[in-house]
């Protein structure tokens, strides 16, 4: 409330670092970006958040209230030993522990078919503890003090009206700005010994001058068990609006991302296709799971299944995909860098870290180890090419992942339905497309695009795209593919 300038996840990422481990308050800290072989700045202008107004609630009635009325509170809760096992149904503490010591959301509130009352509680130890992150805490009892110390606050609303923070120069200036240079490309690693890799030795796609290869191919061809959406539905029958932001009210994305923090990545060959194949998992389940699916992009750079944060090969994700599954977004924090080391054993796939460790004996990097989460798997990838079959696709399956001549006048976006004429487009750049739409006023049709930039690019990390030429090539190299919780079998394989 008194500075109404907090950002979001694409503005200043997740570092489990502060003031008292060495990440201290600065401008940069708020909001950064970062560009290839360069120190990293601030954002001329970026969207913040805050409140109008805020208070403290305790007691079973006043916080069912306050969660009814307005939504999820923080709460203060005491932590049990038996709580880090907690794996499911109503949780009630026995030892009477109400010694406060972590902070939890609740979430709502309910009461089981015996009559147990409980509260539904979120949990921020990743999507493999609990159920799915969530827990539920018996009700009216205050158990391990869950009722005692609890905060609401009310956002103002900032997003209407587009408000954005103007970066000053004085900011860009301050001293406490991470002025680092990071190298790029970044050194890439061999899986077996994490020895860098020379380049004559380089196993990886070569990227010139972008973050993906110029033409995503699939290593022995694309998978197709069931028939194309572009043969079930013709083009008369499609709707003239398609947008997954916004299908009958409900929006079925994930999360929006930014490739280019901590430090530069060009890892957009990884991004935009974990990003559309995790909305087309949120249309699959009908967002009827405990919160809209994210999936990890850091965890197929660490594999190196496609490339790494020099570039890559987008279809590569989906066979990866296909043969091994992806990973929930809370499995591994999104760093930007190359791994050296381990690369793509278990704990660099799904870990938990806590100091001192609970489990010794199964401790290791710097009190971590592996853990098992749900997979992602694709049944089916292939190619999707020309307006026809991208509009047949996003109308039938939802978003699919796309190259694009990326440019200085693209990259200078801000909104409207861009137009660039390129005489001989090469695809460097992979972008998500989760809809197209028409303009009434301009009479032109357009795609409706996800970047991996930010929420400060564009029009909050979209764009819309021309349809029908002059569009960066957004129509000539498309994959996607069919989400499923099911390994497919041996016979698809």
């Amino acid at each position: 409330m008194s500075n109404n300038e907090i950002t979001d996840e694409t503005c200043s990422i997740y570092m489990a670092r502060g003031l008292d481990n060495g990440q201290r308050c600065s401008p940069m800290q708020k909001c950064r970006n970062c560009s290839p072989g360069e120190a990293c700045f601030i954002p001329e202008s970026y969207y913040v958040y805050g409140t109008d107004e805020y208070g403290h609630v305790a007691g079973e009635q006043e916080m069912m209230q306050e969660i009814y009325q307005r939504g999820p509170i923080a709460c203060g809760v005491a932590v049990p030993d038996s709580l880090e096992y907690y794996t499911g149904g109503i949780y009630c503490d026995e030892t009477g522990d109400q010694n406060i010591v972590h902070d939890i959301s609740v979430v709502g509130y309910g009461v089981d078919e015996n009559g147990n009352k409980y509260w539904t509680v979120r949990n921020s130890w990743g999507h493999h503890w609990g159920e799915a992150g969530f827990f539920k805490v018996c009700r009216g009892v205050n158990n391990i003090a869950i009722e005692t110390d609890c905060s609401w606050a009310t956002p103002l609303d900032t997003w209407t009206e587009g408000v954005r923070h103007q970066t000053t120069q004085a900011e860009q200036d301050d001293k406490r700005n991470d002025k680092t240079v990071y190298p790029f490309p970044q050194p890439t690693y061999k899986e077996t010994t994490g020895e860098t890799i020379n380049e004559a030795e380089k196993f990886l796609p070569k990227v010139p001058g972008g973050c993906r290869v110029e033409k995503a191919e699939f290593v022995g061809g694309p998978k197709k068990t069931v028939p194309h959406a572009w043969d079930i539905y013709a083009q008369e029958d499609l709707p003239v609006n398609v947008d997954w932001r916004n299908m009958n009210g409900t929006n079925y994305l994930s999360w929006s991302k930014n490739q280019h923090i901590p430090q530069y990545c060009g890892s957009c060959w990884a991004q935009g296709t974990t990003s559309a194949i995790a909305d087309r998992f949120n249309i699959l389940t009908d967002l009827k799971v405990s919160t809209p699916i994210g999936l990890n992009a850091q965890v197929v750079v660490n594999c190196q299944m496609g490339g790494s944060c020099d570039g890559g090969n987008p279809a590569t994700v989906y066979q990866y995909a296909h043969d091994s599954g992806l990973h929930h977004s809370s499995c591994m924090q999104y760093t930007a860098y190359n791994l050296q080391g381990h690369m793509c054993e278990d704990i660099d796939i799904c870990r938990d870290c806590t100091w001192p460790p609970p489990r010794p004996d199964e401790t290791g990097l710097d009190g971590c180890w592996a853990v098992e989460d749900t997979k992602y798997y694709i049944s089916d990838y292939y190619h999707v090419k020309g307006a026809d079959q991208m509009k047949a696709e996003l109308y039938a399956h939802g978003p699919i992942s796309c190259g694009i001549h990326c440019t200085k006048e693209f990259d200078a976006y801000t909104g409207g339905i861009y137009s660039e004429h390129v005489l001989f487009p090469l695809i460097n750049h992979e972008i998500s497309v989760v809809g197209y739409g028409f303009d009434d006023e301009t009479q032109q049709g357009y795609w409706i695009g996800r970047n991996s930039w930010g929420s400060y690019w564009g029009e909050y990390g979209f764009f819309r795209m021309k349809m029908g030429g002059d569009n960066l090539a957004i129509e000539t190299d498309c994959v996607a593919g069919l989400p499923t919780f099911t390994k497919p079998v041996a016979e698809f394989i």
